[in-house]
């Protein structure tokens, strides 16, 4: 037979041996031979290592002489002749070193005999506190394997199962004796199995552990699937050489689905407080529907829609169902998060419906209770959308999962918030719905105050718009032009005037009650009022004002403010006068179109008293125009009054339209979507009146 390779690390390479393991290499054993005389025979490197002796010093010596102590020698002597008899022992016994001190060594002894019959013995030792180090080493490993709670698993390099504890066993669902000698794929195939062998073979390569991999899939104890955090670290011998890795496996599924419940209730939490922002930054029903929409979209749904009850929209309706038991609604906001088909299946926004009683809106507002259909089917679908076309689009779409909540304030059902998943593939369930119902209750306060509000706002505007006068567009020699435009949120209490006055006289007036709503309309209708009245007097600007800031503590709240200009123009005369009672300044356009502000003492507001108003004059030439107004049109949000009266002038400047057509143009230059309610007065001078 051809010789083989027997060089240390690489094996027999038939594999039929494997390469040497460490833990000799350890245990450092020492192996000495004495003759039948108790001389030392043979004396191993490793001997020489334990004891000190070198072999020269050790080979023909009485063992007992050189390697005991005196007083443990005839315990030597009987131990040697019970070996020499062929009994076998194992112990530890002191033995002496060549420094004189003295070592505790774990024998394994013997007899031996050679071809002519002599009797020898053989003893094998090591240092018995190595060998207590490396059994309680073995120890430890054995109970920290055989009881931890956490899944272990040793695999040869090979990737087949060596060893399996009995919390992996529990994990797996299969002894270990049915898996050793198997790979991963064999035996639990429901695992990520191409991942696992890849982090082994990499471990296996570079000797780099891979801590808390995740894994998820189901073994044969749970077809249920679970998380799983693994952590791989290679095994090697002493001398460096690879056995196989170890891996720890942890069942996390409790500890992620609890991560997961805290993310879900912080994102729910995170939802509420972008209601609390986003929802209701105005009065206006529609725009408030259209906020809790785009808060409910992607966040809760993927697609939300938001009706109200038609009598919300429309006060003057009625809530009752009619005899079918159908419902007026009016649809007021559709959100989809993706671009989708399902839009075209809602009802269409700004329009009246008729809701049939099968219907889960109607259903829902009649029991005035949020309706959950975690799992949609075809059924639930035509209950859902307004006909069978809008059915097969809304599941076309991908609706699985379906929630309808009541807007309820105040104890009243307003309406209801519509909510479907198509792309998010987890259904509805009840913390989804507690959240939707937090949502809506949020918006239907909103909603319910805009509705408030609304029905207050066109009061205010009717008594406003009642108010107001009606001039016609000539005045003897004065061509006269207004507006007014209610602000979006809030009617204020702005308002205008043009007086007939003596002697071909006019007085134009701009006043603005400090304040919002009803009250503000009815304190600025007594103020017009009272100042017609006294117009018909013939009073100076100033003595106006100053009757008009008597009157004003008195008409209601005695903290009642208003601003007002008052100007008396003469066109025979081609003169104005003019006083102001804390109110902007006007605008004059002369005949060749250049535009300033008028300047003349600002005065106090109407209703401080005790301050004196005092009064401009100014020449008003043929072609000239006077622009009158309230703070609306020239100060927002996003513009300071200066920058606004700036605007003002730079619209008017060089200005040779019709008046009409000049009012239209500073609205929509300066008050797209007005903050305030505005009041807008035009008058020029005719051609033609001269001084008399």
């Amino acid at each position: 037979m051809p010789e083989r390779e027997t060089r240390a690390g690489s094996g027999w390479q038939d594999g039929i041996t494997a390469a040497p393991g460490g833990l000799l290499d350890v245990l450092k054993v020492a192996a000495l031979v004495l003759g039948s005389d108790g001389r030392i025979a043979l004396w191993s490197p490793e001997a020489e290592s334990l004891l000190g002796f070198p072999a020269e010093e050790a080979l023909g010596q009485d063992a007992g002489a050189l390697l005991v102590a005196p007083e443990n020698q005839e315990r030597a002597r009987e131990l040697f002749r019970s070996v020499r008899t062929g009994a076998r022992w194992a112990g530890v016994f002191p033995v002496r070193h060549k420094d004189g001190s003295t070592r505790r060594v774990e024998f394994r002894t013997m007899q031996l005999r050679d071809a002519d019959g002599d009797i020898f013995a053989l003893g094998l030792g090591t240092d018995a506190e190595t060998v207590r180090d490396v059994e309680r080493d073995l120890a430890i490993s054995h109970i920290l394997v055989s009881q931890s709670p956490v899944g272990i698993a040793v695999f040869d390099p090979d990737l087949r199962w060596l060893r399996v504890n009995p919390s992996l066993e529990r994990i797996n669902g299969v002894p270990e004796e049915a898996v050793l000698g198997r790979r991963v794929g064999e035996v639990l195939p429901a695992l990520e199995v191409d991942a696992i062998e890849s982090r082994m073979r990499y471990v296996l390569r570079t000797g780099e552990p891979l801590l808390d991999q995740q894994t998820v899939g189901h073994t044969e104890a749970d077809t249920e699937d679970h998380a799983f955090s693994e952590s791989y670290h290679r095994i090697e011998d002493p001398n460096g050489r690879v056995l196989g890795l170890a891996i720890s496996v942890l069942d996390v599924s409790e500890r992620e689905r609890a991560a997961a419940e805290v993310a879900q209730a912080r994102e729910r939490l995170a939802v509420i407080a972008d209601a609390g922002v986003r929802i209701g930054t105005t009065l206006d029903l529609r725009r408030t529907a259209r906020e809790l929409a785009d808060v409910a979209v992607p966040q809760l749904a993927d697609l939300a829609a938001v009706d109200a009850l038609s009598v919300v929209v429309n006060p003057g309706g009625s809530a009752a169902p009619h005899a079918d038991g159908s419902l007026d609604f009016w649809a007021l906001a559709v959100k989809a998060s993706h671009p989708t088909d399902a839009i075209e299946a809602a009802d269409p926004v700004g329009q009246p419906a008729l809701y049939s009683p099968s219907r889960i809106v109607t259903q829902c507002v009649r029991e005035a209770r949020p309706i959950l259909r975690a799992h949609v089917d075809d059924t639930v679908l035509r209950r859902i959308a307004r006909d069978d076309a809008a059915a097969e689009t809304l599941r076309s779409a991908g609706v699985h999962s379906y929630l309808a909540v009541p807007l309820m304030a105040r104890g009243e059902v307003l309406g209801t918030l519509s909510l479907c998943r198509t792309v998010n593939p987890r259904p509805f369930d009840d913390q989804d719905v507690t959240l939707a119902v937090e949502l809506a209750a949020r918006a239907a306060i909103c909603i319910d105050n805009a509705r408030l509000y609304g029905r207050e706002r066109d009061i205010a505007l009717t008594l406003q718009r009642s108010l107001l006068s009606q001039a016609p567009p000539h005045h003897g020699g004065m061509e006269v032009a207004s507006r007014y435009r209610p602000a979006i949120s809030e009617v204020g209490g702005d308002w205008f005037d043009v007086l007939p006055l003596a002697d071909g006289k006019i007085g134009l007036v701009v006043g603005d009650v400090m304040g919002k709503g009803v009250h503000a309309a009815a304190i600025m209708g007594q103020l017009r009022t009272a100042t017609r009245a006294l117009a018909r007097l013939d009073l100076p600007p100033a003595e106006l004002l100053h009757h008009l800031d008597g009157l004003t503590a008195s008409l209601g709240d005695p903290d009642t403010l208003a601003t007002c200009l008052y100007v008396v123009c003469d066109p025979r005369r081609g003169r104005c006068e003019l006083s102001r009672a804390g109110h902007l300044p006007p605008v004059l356009v002369g005949p060749h179109g250049k535009a300033e502000l008028l300047d003349i003492a600002a005065g106090v507001p109407l209703g401080v008293g005790g301050v004196p108003f005092t009064v401009g004059e100014h020449e008003l030439a043929e072609g000239a125009l006077l622009a009158l107004f309230t703070d609306g049109l020239v100060e927002s949000h996003a513009m300071s009054v200066d920058a606004g009266l700036h605007n003002v002038l730079r619209v008017l400047d060089d200005t040779r339209l019709p008046l009409e057509q000049t009012c239209d143009l500073l609205l929509a230059a300066l008050t797209p979507e007005p903050d305030d309610d505005v009041a807008l007065l035009l008058a020029r001078r005719a051609n033609g009146h001269r001084q008399g």
